[in-house]
């Protein structure tokens, strides 16, 4: 018997890392490829006989990681793609991974590291899908070498709104001959169709440890400074964490690493026996039991005096992934220690020319009263072609700010700032800017709806963020 949409659709509550903008929203998951573009097909068709989640659009779903509600459909249906998870072909001649879009970055790199092979671009977790690092263009603390996820994709299988299955690459394909469809997609939040399957491209590793040196500094100032000359652009890794807590002068200060993937003979005695072991624990998982204001001025004040001090100034000092790349998959549902009504978290890039603009940004936050812990900082080199891509040149800025009474005025306040010095926010972590605000900051995006218009004319791939925003 043929499967249907209607067999393996479940109602489910929805909402992004940040556990908020929650829906209740119709589900399909399944493994099955042509199941998910015969529901596509029937979302085209618009038919009144239809369910009513088969007339209000459609969007793709990985694991959930963005902090929005970019991978949610209130009115429609949700693809979730975590079942079509199957890692084809890994070519370790041509450094080339072929693989499902539901692949977790976690279970790539499980696959690969033994191996010796490696992903250039990595965000600040694993438990990313493939499609979902697309859909966002992610980013790590290897921009500033090596670019976003996008630029790391050799070719991908996209399924439009008419039902095709495209073949989308950077300098263009037969479908695609300028590249223009693949750079709309690149960071297009799933609004372009449903990314099915990518070949990515690798690099080659004899271990599976990080070299590295930290440093730290003792306000904004010098945090600023030591980013202004140039402290990451040697290191393929760079980034660190900055205190938002403690009163001036010691506002600012942070910790920050830089670092590359150790060769064999870096290692200590006992980790040359098994260098590409991929040594990347999760202890616990976070119970969800936090009350609502438990992150607050003095809690994350406490944790930050004990974070710096637990940082420090040296060279060569070997990390393992986790301990270098992920520090917070060691804990599993993290995001529950913000309570029930969630979280906020702000990211955004400060051009070269106006560095100077963190440290009375840095004042205004902690004069708000809105407290935050993790809190990041790292440089990002040049941008690529996609419209609605992220990094661009200059300093990236992540605040996680608990959800409480006038937290809505600082953001307007912060978005303010963040277009008058030339900056613009992260669509995988934005859930409250207005559209008017968003397209200020993106001065493409015009030549982003466009070809996102001819490749989809009649709005099928819908979110609820894309409704928020006015992007389709």
């Amino acid at each position: 018997m043929t499967t249907t949409a209607y067999d393996v659709v479940s109602t489910k509550t929805l909402n992004g890392w940040s556990r908020t903008n929650k829906t209740r929203a119709a589900v399909l998951a399944t493994p099955d490829v042509e199941t998910i573009a015969r529901a596509v097909a029937k979302v085209a068709d618009a038919n009144a006989d239809s369910p009513g989640y088969l007339r209000n659009g459609v969007i793709a779903r990985g694991l959930g990681r963005s902090y929005n509600e970019s991978a949610q459909n209130r009115a429609g249906l949700t693809v979730d793609m975590t079942a079509v998870n199957r890692i084809h072909r890994i070519d370790g001649d041509a450094l080339i991974a072929d693989v499902d879009a539901g692949v977790s970055l976690d279970a790539l790199l499980r696959t690969l590291v033994p191996l010796g092979l490696w992903l250039p671009v990595l965000p600040g977790t694993r438990q990313v899908t493939v499609g979902g690092a697309i859909a966002h263009d992610i980013h790590g603390k290897s921009h500033h070498s090596s670019g976003s996820f996008g630029d790391q994709v050799a070719d991908l299988d996209l399924l439009v709104a008419d039902g095709r299955v495209l073949t989308l690459a950077p300098d263009g394909t037969s479908d695609d001959p300028d590249g223009s469809l693949y750079w709309t997609t690149v960071a297009g939040l799933g609004l372009t169709g449903i990314v099915l399957r990518a070949r990515l491209r690798l690099q080659r590793t004899e271990t599976a440890y990080f070299l590295a040196d930290g440093v730290v500094t003792h306000d904004a100032h010098e945090t600023v400074d030591l980013h202004r000359t140039g402290w990451s652009d040697s290191a393929e890794y760079s980034a660190g964490w900055f205190d938002a807590v403690t009163k001036e002068p010691a506002l600012g200060r942070g910790y920050f690493t830089r670092g590359r993937l150790a060769a064999v003979d870096e290692l200590p005695a006992k980790l040359r026996r098994d260098p590409l072991r991929f040594d990347a624990p999760q202890y616990f998982t976070v119970p969800d039991v936090f009350p609502r204001g438990l992150g607050n001025r003095l809690t994350f004040g406490l944790m930050s005096r004990v974070y710096f001090q637990a940082g420090g100034t040296y060279t060569g000092k070997v990390h393992n992934i986790t301990g270098f790349l992920h520090p917070l998959d060691i804990m599993g549902e993290w995001n529950r220690f913000y309570g029930g009504t969630g979280f906020l978290q702000y990211q955004f890039v400060i051009p070269p020319e106006n560095l100077g603009a963190f440290v009375p940004l840095l004042s205004e936050v902690r004069a708000s009263g809105h407290a935050s812990f993790v809190n990041v900082l790292k440089m990002f080199g040049e941008g690529n072609r996609a419209p609605l891509s992220f990094p661009t040149p200059g300093m990236t800025v992540t605040f996680d700010f608990a959800i409480k009474r006038g937290l809505d005025r600082l953001i307007s306040e912060l978005d303010r700032r963040v277009i008058d010095f030339g900056g613009r926010l992260y669509s995988a972590k934005d859930s409250v800017t207005s559209p008017d605000t968003f397209h200020a900051m993106y001065p493409r995006i015009d030549e982003w709806i466009a070809v996102r218009r001819r490749i989809d004319p009649t709005g099928v791939f819908v979110s609820d963020m894309a409704k928020r925003l006015d992007l389709v």
